[in-house]
Formats: structure tokens, sequence, C-alpha cells
């Protein structure tokens, strides 16, 4: 791909992105997506085959672009104790819904539409699979540099990690000021695993 055919791609990205967070996935059209990325209607076609799947790609790349965050969050400085790292991980998925709204409206509008477009399904069905992948990759990394076993299977716990993420998520949309934080969250995270006490 060219730069310049790679630069109408960009632009057809950020001007659906656009159009998701002020339209929302339903009433965005061609003509919409046109007018926010200074592209045209052909571009539309040639780089993602139609508007469906221009915004389809757009959903998924906010949640792609997510966990690049997190992961970034996690390692980008030293490791230090296993709360530590799950603090930075939950910061990143949490403590960031104020800067990332628009965002967050994308991730949202996605959902309902996915419900009956069996390709936008897929395709967030895709994304989450590569973020849960991800996670544990982050995870055995985390293990790793720390010395230690994962007291559970990592897949489970990125899964419900990712859920905690997701249920603040829409909590946050609607109510910000009842929505706790990372270091909340970690808090009674802890708190359970006094609760339960160790498997049996």
């Amino acid at each position: 791909m060219s730069r310049k055919e790679a630069g109408y791609r960009e632009k057809l990205l950020a001007g659906a992105v656009s159009c998701l967070q002020e339209k929302g996935y339903a009433r965005t059209t061609a003509r919409d997506l046109v007018a926010a990325s200074g592209t045209n209607l052909a571009s539309i076609g040639y780089h993602f085959g139609g508007k469906d799947a221009l915004l389809n790609e757009a959903i998924a790349g906010c949640y792609e672009a997510w966990t690049e965050r997190v992961e970034e969050a996690m390692f980008g400085d030293a490791v230090g104790s296993p709360r530590d790292l799950l603090e930075r991980a939950m910061v990143a998925l949490i403590d960031v819904f104020d800067e990332m709204r628009p965002q967050l409206v994308v991730c949202i509008e996605g959902y309902p539409a996915a419900l009956r477009e069996s390709v936008l399904r897929e395709r967030l069905a895709a994304a989450y699979s590569r973020g849960r992948e991800a996670g544990v990759a982050m995870l055995h990394r985390g293990a790793a540099e720390l010395g230690i076993e994962l007291p559970v299977p990592p897949e489970a716990l990125v899964s419900v990690l990712i859920a905690i993420s997701d249920g603040l998520m829409i909590q946050w949309l609607l109510d910000p000021a009842s929505t706790p934080d990372a270091r909340q969250v970690v808090d009674v995270l802890a708190a359970l695993g006094a609760f339960t006490g160790p498997c049996e």
C-alpha cells in the first residue's frame, strides 16, 4: 500500500470514529463518512469494501488501541510487586474513562449493532479474542519477571478483568461519580481473595 493510500485509509478510520461518536452506528451514512474524512465515496469501497466494513474496523480498532495502552502501562516501568502490576493494568483499563470518553461511546455503540450484524459480531469477537490473547501474554510476562506462578488459569483471569472493565465502563458513562477507580477495584479484589480463602 502506498503512503497516499495508507493516508486515505487512516483518514477514513478517523472519520468513522468521529461519526460513530457524533451520530452512532445506525445513523452514520457513507456521505457522513466522506464529509468527516475529507475523502470520497469510492475510497470507502476501495479500502474497506463498504460503509459497514469501515465502521466495523473503526470500532474494533478502538478495542485494540486500548489493549496496547494497557501493555504499555504494565511494562513501561519496573514490574514491582504482583499488586503493582495489577494496579497499573486496572489504571489503564479504568482510570482512563474520562480521557477516553469518545472511544468508550464508540465501544458501547458497537454492542447493540453487533446483535443484529453478524459481520460486526464476528469482528468484535475477534477483537476480544486478540485482547484476551494479549492479556494472557502480559500475565505470562509479568509472572516470569516476578518469578511467580499464576494462581488461576490466565485465560479466566483476563476474561474476568475485561468483564470488570466493561461493566465499569457502562456504569461510568451513566454515573461517573459513583464508579470506583482502579485502586478501589484492586482493594476489592484483594478483599475478595481474603474473604474466599484458598481453593480446596
